[in-house]
Order: C-alpha cells, then structure tokens, then sequence
C-alpha cells in the first residue's frame, strides 16, 4: 500500500499558486525559498530518459555517477544557486521529472525549498510534494509498503493522483548529517496524458534498485546539502562585512546622511533576503524624553518614515498599497500603534516577529500602523537605533511569508543600525556646532555691525564737533570784528564829545554814531535771542489777518531810501487782489526784513531786486525774492541757514555780517510751519549770480497746524 499525504498549508499553497501561474510552457529550472520573495529562473532544460537499474553493477554506476556529479555541482556552483544545480544534477542522475529539496530550518540556517521540474504541468504536484515533505520533517517515519521495499530502507514513497493530466510516483528522503535532519529530498517519476486519459496513463513507478541506490547516497547528499549552506553561510557573511565596510567608509567620508541611511536599509534588506525595509526616526515632544528609562510613562512622540525600500517583485494591487508600500511621507503617533507602544516599552535588544500570530495584540485605544501591517507583511524585525540610551528611531525589515529570523542575522541589524546611529547622532553634533558657529559668527557679525555704526556715529560726531568749533572760531571772530568795530567808534565818539570846544554840529555827529552804533550792538544781541527763542520753542503765536498787498507795501518802503546810495531798484510783483493773510505778522516781517537786507547787501551796484508774491494752490503763500550779484558755491549752498555760517568769499572781502541772518530766518519759516530753499545760479554773459530765495508759507496758520 503506498502512503499517501495530503497535509495543508495555507500560506505553502499561496505562494505555490504564484509560482504556478508564473511558469510558462518550456522546460523551467525553478528556484523558491520559502523565507524569501520568491526567485523565479528559467533555463531550458533538455529532456532526459527514465533510467531503469536492473543489476548490482548498474547499481554501483549509479552510485559512482551520482557521487560524482554530486562533488561537481559542490565543487563549481555559485552558493548562491547551488542547492538547484543539486536538484537538476539529482533528477538528470535518476531520470526523474523533478526534484524537491526542502532544507529545514536551524538556528544557523533559515528554511528554504528548491526545485526542478521538466515542464510545468507536473510543477503542479509541488504543493503535495511539499506537504509529503512537511509530514516527513514532524512525524520522522512513514508507512512503507512491505511488498515494493525492505523495512530496512529510509525512503518514503508517494503516488500521485494529483490532476487531469499528471500522474506519477514519489521518493522521498530525509537527509542527517551530525545526527540532526537538514533536508528532505524527492524525486518525481510521472508520466503526462495530455494525449490520453489517466485511466491510459500508465504509472512509471520506482524500481527497488533505484530506492536502494537513492538510499545509498544519502549520506552523500546530506555532506553536499551540508557543505552548500555552509558556503551560502560563507557568502552572507562576505555580503554582511562588505554592507559594514561600504556603511562605515559612507560615515568616515562624511557622505550625506540620506545617502548613509539609504545605503544601509537597501544592503541590509539585500543581504538578508528582506522584502521591504524602512528607517524609522522618533521626534520626541520634549528631547529629554529621548532617553531610555525602565517603567516609565511611554514618550510622547512622532514616527517618520525618514527611509525606505522594497524588492521590485512587491506589486500593487490598489492606491491603498500604494500608499502602503511607499510610506515616505507619513508619520504617526507612537501611541496609536501598539508594535511601537510595545518596543518603546521593551527592555529587549530587538524584537522579531515570525507570523501574524505572533504580533502584539490590539487594544481599544490602538492599532497596528498601516506599515507593519501583518495582513500585508506576515513577518517583522524592529531593531532600535540607540546611541548613549538615546533612543532615536528603529530599523524595520519585512516579508510577505512567515519566517524565522536567524540570530546572525539580528547581530547584522544590530551592527548596522550602531553604524547609522552614529551617523544620526555624528550629524546632529555637527549640525548644533554648525548652528553654535553660526550663532557666535552673527552675533560676532552684528558686534562689528554694531561696533562700525557706533564708529560711524563717533566720526560724524567728531566731525560736526569739528565743524562746529570751526564755525563757533568763526563766529567769535565775526563777533569780535562786530562787536569791536561798533565799541571802537563809541569809545571815539564819546572821546569827542569830551572836548570842550565842540561844536554843536560835531556834538550832534558824534550823538548820532553813538547811537547808531548801540542800535548795531542791540540788533546783534536781539538776534541771538531771538534765534535761541526760536530753536528753544520758547516763542508763542500771536495771530493777526493783515491785507498782504499793503503790509509788505509799507515794510519796503524803508529800503528804498537804504539802497538808494547803492543804485538798487526794488521791483514788486504782488497779486491783483490783495489775499488775507493770517499768520504771526511780527515773524513775517522779520522774515523779509532779514531777506531784504541780505539782498541788498550783497547785490551788484545798480542792479534791481525782485520779489514777488502769489497764491498757490492749498491755501498757501509763495515769497519768491532774488538778486543779481556775488554767488554761493554749490559746496556751501546745503549750509548757508546753519549759524555761524558765512561763505567764504564774504569773510574775505569783509562783508558786515554775523551769519546768523538767514538761520534767523530758517527758524522763523519752521515757526510758521512754512519750508525755505535757495538756489544760486550763473548768469549767461556776466560773472554775476542770481541768487533766489523761495519760501512756502499757510496763509491761514493756526494752533493746530
């Protein structure tokens, strides 16, 4: 009787179900680890004969071959697929349809299934293969038929029955070596009956030489199963420090930190076979609580998807996998997920989770995130990335299938993530001295800003404490001449009219210059109170509306008789009708008295003097008044209403004057919320200048202006 198996497996049959409908026609050469995303190689493969043993010696070939080939594919195949090239060696050896290695899982090496089959139809009796192959690893011994092999013999035999079209029988064997099972090895033989139906199918069943001979080299297969694993261990130890080495010089030449974390999630998900991998960072509502303290209230923090990969054979199904699988933009809470609720909590180094099962269960006030979800991603490995107990982040790795993750494998993770943690950890050092630098170098850069403007502000300081003693120089001497030229002449006046035979004539002459000359000494004092009054704001408005036309009529009819020695005209140019005028009349008279006397003063001989009155739009007066004669340079024009100011060719050709006349006048125009300009301007032809005065003035002025 042979035995017959058909033990389930759910997730087994899933993947088997895709790799089924991803075979094509041709003769396929077909490589699946069961802990892996599924790797999918097509070669052709030429078809090989059943091979019948019928004599001891064909026996003893058949194990000198198979013993052969088997050193080969050990000696040249790539670790990587080098338990395949064992599958096709088997199967070619034995004349079989297929073969099925399936290496069970250690704790130095993760389950693994390959296989080889002739074409795809009888690729379909894998999933009962494997399920023959589940029952050998748990139960060890099966139910042999005692009229087709010895008792003696370990191998186990199946028939198959498995669709339409395919029928066969199975040999199966498990492998030891050191006294412990680390593969189960079948052989199909099965005949196709495309053309005919399963009653007409015969069954091509397994002669007892060839399950002695099987038999035989099974110590054989368990030393090659044996020495391959340790090879494909050998290479992932070769991928794992070259991952080390590539991370540690990414940090010593200062790569950027996207570019270290992107490298290390990408080589380690590559080295261990992961499906998907993330780099996960926490930001801590408060930083202190960054620090990892036992039997604590869980931290308050946020969950960034700061990095991200996954192996191109993932494919999306619907906008939510989308979102799923490329997470780069979201963040949540730690709270509302209890996987990380659960390794912010965990004393543990790591935490692994196989299948589903194994996840935290849920609680009323939290769920799983969208990325761990075990519906998606049946297995999980969370290793914390953690730098003097600062907790700063997790390194994720998923698969789709259920797996065990080796401790060789947690021991890679936890090195990588203490390489990417000292990245992290080195770039928020330089980041902070980077912004200290820029700090003091902005603060140094406003003490010199500061430190320029103070020098600026002393220098202009200096400077017009330069200019004002220069002019206050000025001043002085101009006041000394002024003072002293009217005292000389009083003190020879008053000599003169000590002397006893003095005419009256004479008497009254020297009467006149005294008083003359005290009315000068008068005026000049009066004019620096006046001006001190004014820049003081001592002065107070005393409002009067005059009839402009006649005002100014009366106050030039003074300087004709003064002008007269000196040829000058006065021409007036005044409105037709007469406007109101209200404004502080006692300033306004002092303000044309100054300017008249300024022009007259310094006028060309015989020239004419104009001024001229007009309305201006906004209820304002205009007082225009020039006169032909020296100049002002355009050097000191800016400065010819400061005090104490007078232009140098003045002082030269000993003008009267204190210079204190048209600051006078400045002030007395500000008084009356008025604005004065001056220009001095060359005339074609003559060497002489028109100098004009232009004032602006409100004409009605009051309080509130």
């Amino acid at each position: 009787m042979q035995a017959r198996i058909s033990r389930s497996q759910p997730e087994l049959q899933e993947v088997m179900g895709r790799v089924m409908d991803s075979l094509n026609p041709r003769e396929d050469l077909l490589l699946v680890q069961s802990n892996c995303v599924p790797l999918l190689s097509s070669y052709p493969v030429e078809p090989t004969a059943s091979h019948s043993i019928s004599s001891p010696s064909s026996h003893s070939s058949l194990e000198v071959i198979a013993a052969r080939r088997l050193m080969q594919v050990v000696a040249t195949a790539a670790p990587v697929c080098a338990l395949f090239s064992l599958a096709e060696t088997l199967s070619q050896t034995f004349g079989a349809a297929g073969c099925v290695i399936s290496v069970q899982a250690s704790s130095t090496v993760s389950e693994q299934l390959i296989y080889w089959f002739s074409n795809s139809q009888i690729a379909t009796t894998l999933p009962e293969i494997v399920s023959h192959h589940n029952a050998i690893s748990v139960e060890g011994k099966l139910e042999r038929t005692a009229a087709r092999f010895e008792e003696s013999t370990d191998v186990f035999t199946l028939e198959l029955q498995h669709s339409d079209s395919v029928s066969g029988t199975v040999i199966s064997l498990a492998t030891q070596c050191q006294g412990q099972t680390n593969a189960v090895v079948s052989l199909l033989r099965g005949s196709e009956g495309s053309l005919m139906s399963v009653s007409d199918c015969p069954v091509d069943y397994w002669t007892e030489a060839e399950v002695n001979t099987f038999n035989t080299i099974a110590d054989q297969v368990a030393v090659a199963i044996s020495q391959i694993l340790l090879q494909q261990r050998v290479h992932k130890q070769a991928q794992y420090q070259t991952l080390l080495r590539q991370v540690t010089l990414a940090i010593q030449n200062s790569a950027e930190l996207s570019q270290v974390t992107e490298l290390a999630i990408r080589g380690t998900a590559q080295a261990l076979g992961a499906e998907r991998a993330f780099l996960l960072r926490l930001k801590y509502w408060d930083p202190r609580q960054s620090l990892r303290i036992v039997d604590r209230v869980p931290p308050k923090a946020r969950v960034i998807v700061d990095c991200h990969w996954q192996h191109s054979s993932l494919e999306l199904s619907s906008s939510e996998d989308l979102e799923a699988v490329l997470p780069l933009s979201q963040s949540f809470w730690a709270s509302e997920c209890v996987i990380c609720q659960t390794a912010l909590n965990s004393t543990e180094e790591f935490l692994t989770f196989s299948n589903k099962s194994a996840f935290p269960s849920l609680t009323e006030t939290t769920s799983i995130a969208p990325i761990f979800d075990p519906e998606t991603m049946a297995s999980l490995m969370l290793v914390p990335l953690e730098s003097k107990n600062r907790l700063l982040g997790f390194i994720a790795l998923q698969q789709r299938q259920p797996r065990t993750w080796l401790q060789e494998e947690v021991e890679l993770v936890e090195l990588v993530a203490a390489q990417v943690s000292s990245a992290i950890l080195q770039k928020e050092t330089l980041r902070q001295v980077e912004s200290l630098v820029e700090e003091r170098t902005s603060q140094l850069q406003q003490s010199l800003e500061l430190q320029a403007k103070l020098y600026e502000i002393t220098r202009r300081q200096i400077e017009k404490l330069r200019e004002m003693n220069q002019r206050m120089d000025e001043f002085l001497s101009t006041l000394s001449h002024e003072l002293r030229t009217p005292l000389t002449s009083m003190m020879l006046a008053i000599r003169m009219l000590r002397e006893a035979n003095l005419s009256p004539e004479r008497r009254q002459q020297y009467l006149n210059i005294l008083e003359q000359q005290c009315a000068q000494e008068t005026s000049l004092i009066n004019d620096l109170l006046a001006l001190q009054e004014l820049e003081t704001k001592q002065v107070a408005f005393q409002f009067q509306q005059v009839n402009l036309n006649p005002a100014i009529q009366d106050l030039v009819q003074s300087f004709h008789q003064r002008w007269a020695l000196k040829g000058l005209k006065l021409d007036m140019d005044l409105p037709p009708r007469s406007p109101k005028f209200n404004t502080d009349v006692a300033s306004f008279n002092r303000i044309l008295l100054e300017l008249l006397t300024n022009a007259g003063k310094y006028a060309d001989p015989n020239s004419t003097i104009f001024l001229k009155i007009s309305q201006m739009p906004g209820q304002q007066i205009q007082v225009m008044l020039s006169n032909i004669g020296s100049g002002i340079s355009e050097e000191e024009l800016p400065h010819i209403f400061d005090k104490f100011r007078r232009c140098q060719g003045m002082t030269k050709n000993a003008v009267s004057g204190t210079g204190l006349g048209l600051a006078l006048v400045k002030s007395l125009v500000q008084h009356l919320n008025g604005t004065i300009t001056a220009s001095s301007l060359p005339m074609d032809g003559s060497q002489s200048y028109e100098t004009c005065f232009t004032i602006l003035l409100p004409q009605n002025l009051d309080l509130g202006e």
